[in-house]
């Protein structure tokens, strides 16, 4: 389960000389990579498996600024497969022996997966500045396996400019007929305003589909990560409220709705004013700020969705991603993991690039939410305080069921080849089946 967006292997040149004491942490087998690890002072690698390639330039920063300060000259190597390849790529990893020391966890499933593999970072110091609540994300039977990357969260992302030449105050919208109605006038103006379409979904996502059900879903499940870990049916409580945003959004989508992609839907139409809405999170901030460094400041806002009723919105905040450490691997390597971990988070150089390049809605206390690099960012961060947020549920579905049953079955709904009910009925009854 991923946000991951395209599809690249890159990495950081690698050497990292250090002097092994031996033995394994966490696990006792060892990897293929290993032969290139060891304590006899030979080269170790230690291998960062990224699952979001929107932050791969920003992690190799990290990794060369790591190596810069490193008295023993250690470097990390960021391996990135994205585009909703990544769960499969790393499953790839782990088949071939080849398996990373670092990698890039997508919720309860997926750490439970590895949980042979990983070690327990609670005695890691960046746990013990984790904000409450968000370790519970990473940890199974009572043991913590992850440490979370970041909070994200997402909902109808919106460009400020667009709504203002439409006479629209956004502070208005407090209903999902306040939606409609805001939908409809800028539909109207579309030639005014020079905007190809009101929305731009990306239907040719398939993790643009799995994020836009945990609106709907979230209530379902008591806006809980774990009842929705632990549940073993989903009934589409809320699922009329899924079918009249689907039906709004493909009438005023740019189409064909499932081909547009992530490059397209982003990139393309909603950074140049060519759409004024957008499904999507704030991981965009940093290819807004690569292509216009201004829109995230000045132009960006952020709208909830209204799942559970007509009237009460939310958006879906959380810890969605956590950083596991293969305990399969020499004590050299784990420990030089741990040692990056605890430096991307706790060091002066680490803080800086979470909160400028990186532009992380920080997941560690201590720091001022004034910090924080822009508006939505900020506005996320308090609703998630306040307790105003819903639960980041999709990332807790049966393993491969959002990949092989919820995105098909969404885009053929999407492109009028079955009924709104043959949608909840094949994709609940898969949902039992395969939990």
């Amino acid at each position: 389960m991923k946000k991951s967006l395209l599809f690249s292997l890159l990495t950081v040149p690698v050497i990292l000389t250090a002097c092994g004491t031996g033995g394994n942490e966490g696990g006792s087998s060892t990897t293929d990579s290993d032969q290139n690890e060891g304590s006899s002072g030979e080269a170790v690698t230690v291998d960062f498996f990224n699952q979001k390639p929107e932050i791969t330039a920003q992690l190799e920063e990290l990794a060369e600024m790591y190596s810069a300060q490193s008295d023993n000259n250690a470097e990390i190597t960021i391996t990135t497969i994205g585009s909703g390849e990544g769960s499969a790529g790393l499953q790839a990893r782990f088949s071939s022996g080849d398996e990373p020391a670092l990698m890039m966890l997508n919720g309860l499933p997926e750490i439970e997966r590895y949980s042979d593999a990983l070690i327990d970072v609670s005695e890691m110091d960046v746990a013990d500045t984790v904000i409450d609540g968000l370790l519970e994300g990473g940890t199974i039977d009572g043991t913590q396996l992850g440490i979370p990357l970041n909070i994200e969260g997402f909902g109808w992302m919106y460009n400020k400019d667009i709504f203002e030449q439409a006479g629209i105050d956004p502070d208005s919208i407090e209903s999902y007929d306040d939606f409609v109605s805001a939908v409809e006038t800028l539909d109207s103006q579309k030639d005014k305003l020079g905007i190809e379409q009101v929305f731009g979904f990306s239907g040719g996502e398939n993790y643009i589909a799995n994020q836009f059900s945990a609106n709907f879903t979230s209530p379902e499940f008591n806006h809980s990560i774990l009842d929705a870990y632990n549940a073993e049916e989903l009934t589409w409580e809320y699922g009329d409220q899924m079918k009249k945003y689907t039906d709004l959004i493909n009438e005023y989508n740019v189409q064909p709705i499932l081909t547009v992609d992530y490059s397209r839907s982003v990139e393309e139409l909603f950074v140049n004013d060519q759409v004024a809405m957008v499904h999507q999170g704030v991981w965009i901030v940093p290819t807004l700020n690569e292509i216009d460094p201004d829109f995230a400041q000045e132009k960006l806002g952020i709208l909830p969705v209204y799942g559970e009723s007509d009237t009460e919105g939310r958006i879906p905040a959380g810890s969605p991603w956590y950083i596991g450490i293969n305990g399969n691997h020499d004590d050299a390597v784990v420990e030089e993991a741990k040692s990056f971990i605890d430096w991307m988070y706790l060091s002066d150089e680490g803080q800086e690039m979470i909160l400028g390049d990186l532009a992380f809605i920080p997941a560690q206390e201590g720091y001022d939410p004034a910090d924080i690099s822009d508006p939505v960012s900020r506005q996320l961060y308090e609703a998630l305080l306040a307790g105003e947020t819903a639960a980041m549920v999709h990332n807790q579905y049966p393993s491969g069921w959002f990949q092989q049953v919820l995105y098909p079955e969404f885009q053929s709904y999407l492109d009028g080849e079955q009924s709104w009910e043959a949608f909840e009925e094949n994709t609940s009854q898969a949902f039992s089946e395969m939990r």
